[in-house]
């Protein structure tokens, strides 16, 4: 009697559990992508913070850090206000989603996407939006002021973002098309770097560029911010399958492997060619590697892995240590050399080396599929294109709406800390 009664009572305990598996959630991969949402959660407000902040001035760090969280902020109110419907909405022509979902409209604790509950699924992608406006950010540091931030941060994932997620994921012309991109080669990387050249540009050049040194603040914390994006780039990759499955598995490894080999060839390159292996070189060579794998990485095995990665090592040293020079522009931090040529090399390279064996019906050049990378150089044309417009619109509005782009010349020299903000990151002593 007493053992019938236990399996009533276990039975009625397991309802909503069942409830749920009634209508397709799977517990184990809603666990995971929890998870992976909190791994890239981490990467913005701290991973990437002490990333760019170390490689800020000193006169600069704690602008740099406010920028960031800012940024994440922002996205975390705009994504479930209107970002994510615009995204994530029934598609409109392929070129926007509609409003459907403003404010999560509709959206419940009942609701699925695929087999995790779509408010994981939001706050997911909402992590992916944090990440690729604050990404931008690397190419003003020093120089651009805050309120201006602000109001291009709100601007830019209205305008760009929202638009480029949908083409991508939400159901829009690329996806319709054809393209690959697991997990943010055009959404992310592409549009975030070619943003960034383009306000740069626009923003101008820091005092002194070029004339005088100008030091990281802390290659140490550069060093941590690496370690904590290559972390947090397992929730970022691996978790974009959105299940815990081989192919999460698989994308884990390449991420990993990619990362490995980029640090490895930015560190030689750097060695032949400037005669040092620096740490801050390390740092950035991990970065180029996660970048390039981004979007491939459930669609290529692991010797693949490391041609990608090995090519972003170089290929992201040579536009840092080079092509910045040649050309003359200001990205503080690189956001355009190693993000915006990276991701163009992972997109294009996902056209290359997509292995249906992996994913099946993602198959690319060497694959017998030449096809996908035609559509791949599409994808990245289309990209860029819109982004730099886009982005160029969004800073003219920005300029008028902030009555500027940039701090005075007596701020920037004084440094953003303590002109903007107040606050010293480090107590300078002399004698």
């Amino acid at each position: 009697m007493i053992k019938k009664l236990l399996g009533v009572l276990f039975a009625f305990l397991l309802l909503p559990a069942a409830a749920f598996a009634g209508q397709g959630l799977d517990t184990g991969n809603t666990a995971w992508i929890i998870v992976a949402t909190a791994l890239v959660m981490m990467m913005t407000p701290a991973g990437l913070a002490l990333f760019y902040g170390g490689m800020s001035r000193y006169k600069n760090l704690l602008n740099t850090l406010a920028m960031t969280f800012v940024a994440y902020c922002l996205a975390s109110v705009i994504w479930v206000m209107w970002g994510y419907t615009l995204a994530f909405g029934p598609d409109a022509g392929g070129l926007i989603g509609g409003l459907d979902h403003l404010f999560l409209a509709g959206i419940g604790p009942q609701s699925l996407s695929g087999s995790i509950p779509t408010l994981v699924f939001v706050v997911f992608q909402m992590t992916f939006a944090a990440i690729t406006v604050a990404l931008v950010l690397g190419a003003i540091v020093d120089r651009m002021k805050f309120s201006a931030w602000i109001i291009f941060t709100v601007l830019w994932l209205t305008v760009v973002y929202s638009p480029v997620a949908h083409w991508v994921w939400g159901g829009g012309w690329m996806h319709a098309m054809g393209a690959l991109d697991f997990a943010g080669g055009n959404v992310v990387h592409i549009n975030a770097g070619v943003a960034g050249l383009v306000l740069s540009l626009m923003v101008g050049k820091r005092l002194g560029y070029g004339k005088e040194a100008m030091f990281p603040s802390s290659v140490t914390l550069t060093a941590l911010g690496a370690a904590l994006l290559w972390f947090g780039w397992f929730g970022f990759n691996a978790g974009s399958q959105l299940a815990a499955d081989g192919v999460a598995a698989s994308a884990f490894l390449v991420t990993n492997t990619s990362a490995a080999v980029g640090a490895l060839a930015w560190m030689f390159a750097e060695w032949y060619f400037e005669q040092r292996p620096t740490v801050l070189g390390i740092a950035s060579g991990i970065v180029a590697g996660l970048v390039a794998i981004t979007p491939a990485a459930g669609f290529v095995n692991m010797p693949a892995a490391l041609i990608i990665g090995a090519v972003a090592g170089v290929l992201g040293f040579y536009s840092v240590a080079k092509l910045k020079q040649k050309i003359g522009y200001d990205d503080s931090l690189d956001a355009f050399g190693v993000h915006g040529v990276c991701g163009i090399w992972g997109a294009l390279a996902t056209g290359i080396f997509a292995n249906p064996a992996i994913t099946e019906g993602a198959a690319g050049l060497i694959y017998g599929n030449p096809k996908q990378v035609v559509i791949q150089l599409i994808s990245i044309v289309a990209t860029v294109a819109f982004t730099a417009a886009a982005t160029f619109v969004v800073v003219l509005i920005t300029r008028l709406v902030a009555g500027g782009l940039r701090v005075g010349s007596d701020n920037e020299i004084t440094g953003l800390d303590s002109s903007i903000h107040g606050e010293r990151a480090f107590e300078i002593t002399t004698g």
